[in-house]
This record gives C-alpha cells, sequence and structure tokens, in this order.
C-alpha cells in the first residue's frame, strides 16, 4: 500500500516526535539540554518552511522575533529571580525604580500574551506595509537585513534597561521550579517536544489546506494571483506575521532551555544560521526544518569546540553545497530515493 504525500509527512512528524521522546531515556542531562537547545530553533526553521519555501518570501531578520520571544521570557524570569530587588544590571546602572514597560513581565500569563502578541502585530504592519509597495525577493531580504543589524545596536546600547551586549543571565526558576535542576530540564524538554510536535501538525495542516495552495501560487504566479482577485499583500503579511509568533515561541524556549538571552541571538549572523536550517532539512518539509536545526545545531556545537577559527567557513560550505547539489534540502533527498524506489518497483 502506497502512503499518500500528506500521509508520508505526518508519519514522519509523528516517528521525528517519538524518536525526540525516546531521547529522554537515551541520552544525559548535558546532551539532552542540548537537544533542547537545538530545537528552540526549530520552531524559526518552520516559520520560513512557510514563508520562504510555500510563499517565497525570503527573511534574513527571524533573529529579530527569536530576539523579542527570549527577552520578553527572560524579563518574567529575571524578575522572579531577582524579587524583591530591581534586576542586578539595573542597579549596577544606577536605576531606581523598574522601568513601566518592564511591570507587565511580573505575570507569566500576560507574558505568554505579550510573546505571541507583539511579534504578530509587529511583523504583520511592517510586512504589509512593504507587500503594498510590491517589495519582495532580495529587495524584503534586505531590508529585514538590515533590521536585524539595527535590532541589535539598539539592543546593546540599551545596558540600563535589559543588560546591553551581556544580555539578560543569572535566572534559575520558573514559577518557583529550579530550571537548572537536571528533572525540570527533563519536564521542560518534553513539554517543549509536545508543543513543537503541536505546531508541525498545524503547519502541515496549514501547508496542505487551500491556503497553502495559494501561498504556493503567490510563489510562483503572483501577478496572476492578485488578478483573481486575491490581496496577496495581506496573505504574505499573514503567513510572516505567523512565522513571527513561532520564532518567538523558539525564543522563549531558547531563554529557558540555556537560562540566558543576548543581543548574539538577534543579529545577521544568527538570523542567517535560521535560514540555513531550513535549507539543509527542506525549504518544503516542516520535520525536515526541525531535522535541520537539530543536525545544524549539533554541527555547530563541534566545529566550533574543534576549528574555532574556521567553523564559519564550514557552516558556509554545508549551506553551497545544499544551494547547488540538493536545493530541496534532505527532505528533497529522501523524496527523490523513495520515487527511484517506487519506480524501480514498477520496472520489476
Amino acid at each position: 500500500m502506497k502512503l499518500t504525500r500528506e500521509a508520508t509527512e505526518y508519519l514522519t512528524v509523528g516517528l521525528l516526535a517519538a524518536v525526540l521522546l525516546a531521547f529522554t531515556m537515551t541520552l544525559d542531562p548535558f546532551r539532552l539540554n542540548n537537544v533542547g537547545k537545538y530545537l528552540s530553533f526549530g520552531f524559526v526553521a518552520i516559520g520560513i518552511v512557510l514563508t520562504w519555501g510555500y510563499g517565497g518570501v525570503l527573511s534574513l531578520g527571524q533573529g529579530i522575533f527569536f530576539g523579542l520571544g527570549g527577552y520578553m521570557m527572560a524579563m518574567f524570569l529575571k524578575l522572579e529571580a531577582s524579587a524583591p530587588e530591581l534586576p542586578d544590571f539595573m542597579v549596577w546602572s544606577g536605576i531606581e525604580a523598574l522601568p513601566v514597560w518592564w511591570e507587565p513581565f511580573y505575570s507569566l500569563p500576560i507574558t505568554l500574551v505579550l510573546i505571541h502578541l507583539i511579534p504578530a502585530v509587529g511583523a504583520y504592519l511592517f510586512a504589509y506595509a512593504i507587500f503594498r509597495k510590491r517589495v519582495s525577493g532580495v529587495y524584503f531580504a534586505i531590508v529585514t537585513l538590515a533590521l536585524a543589524m539595527t535590532m541589535t545596536v539598539l539592543i546593546v546600547g540599551a545596558q540600563s534597561t535589559i543588560g546591553g551586549a551581556n544580555g539578560i543571565t543569572d535566572f534559575r526558576t520558573f514559577l518557583g521550579m529550579d530550571i537548572v535542576d537536571d528533572a525540570s530540564k527533563m519536564v521542560l524538554y518534553v513539554l517543549q517536544v509536545l508543543v513543537l510536535f503541536t505546531v508541525m501538525l498545524a503547519a502541515l495542516k496549514l501547508t496542505n489546506s487551500r491556503l497553502g495552495k495559494i501561498l504556493i501560487a503567490i510563489r510562483d504566479k503572483e501577478d496572476r494571483v492578485r488578478f483573481s482577485g486575491y490581496n496577496t499583500a495581506h496573505v504574505k503579511a499573514a503567513v510572516f506575521a505567523l512565522a513571527a509568533v513561532l520564532s518567538a515561541m523558539g525564543g522563549a524556549f531558547y531563554s529557558l532551555q540555556t537560562g540566558l538571552i543576548a543581543p548574539s541571538l538577534i543579529g545577521v549572523v544568527a538570523s542567517v544560521e535560521m535560514v540555513i536550517y531550513a535549507a539543509v532539512g527542506g525549504r518544503l518539509s516542516v520535520p525536515g526544518a526541525v531535522v535541520g536545526a537539530i543536525l545544524i545545531g549539533f554541527l555547530k556545537s563541534y566545529l566550533s569546540e574543534t576549528f574555532p577559527e574556521y567553523w564559519l567557513y564550514f557552516l558556509g560550505s554545508i549551506f553551497i553545497f545544499v544551494v547547488l547539489f540538493m536545493p530541496k534540502g534532505l527532505a528533497g533527498f529522501f523524496d527523490r530515493l523513495r520515487v527511484g524506489r517506487a519506480l524501480g518497483g514498477e520496472a520489476r
């Protein structure tokens, strides 16, 4: 019995989730925490699959939204760790009262709402304004790249209010739970896998829906879709906003997994790396994007330790190799193998 492409995708997502959960029984807490860190970028990679792979919109600024989510979660965690005092970097900078815009982050429910709301609204308004002017392709990528650079500079300069170049660090608890404890790390990892599994299912549902087909049509022949009566600027902006929310979710989990958030995770290098995750896994594959994030995350950790001066060249070489020889990433490679086997079986 041959499985349809859609059924194969859902089966792959289920198998991937099972493997990730099985890691809890096979990996030590340190390595499990590393996998959790890589999975944080899996959320971003799924968003890039939706915008770039299906919508044809390449963003080189997803680090902005990853950072927003990470900083907002870190602000909640820092207030919990510092209470009733001010965060340490504010004290060192001579701040005597908590800034008003920090106040909402005393509440976890409000923090979670803002992690989803602020990136969604900001991304939609920005993207719609750009797409209304019919700016697309490399020009949109350059704009997002410039925004990532600008955001990094602004954060580095805000030493007294959000930690500057050091970022926000030194928090250990989440609702009273010691997130450094091995048992707590296990709970956070399982929670992250379950949320990621839900996100993958939702993304697959979207790509196989009418909206997914419209996105592909916009990617291939936007003028024709526009002449058919669709507001293509609205559709692309909405999907870009969804990708921003996914990036923010990844940033929030990253802060929980690592206990820190810094400007380096927002800048140009980080944003380009996030595109590489999707490219390597397959820019048309939701589970492939997650696999790409894990694979590149592992290679990045290994190469940066083994070849500290040259690991960026290795990473760039991987991206060039994928673009030249595997344009559809690992997922496309395995699809070709599956099709080849099917054709070979029919020939026999």
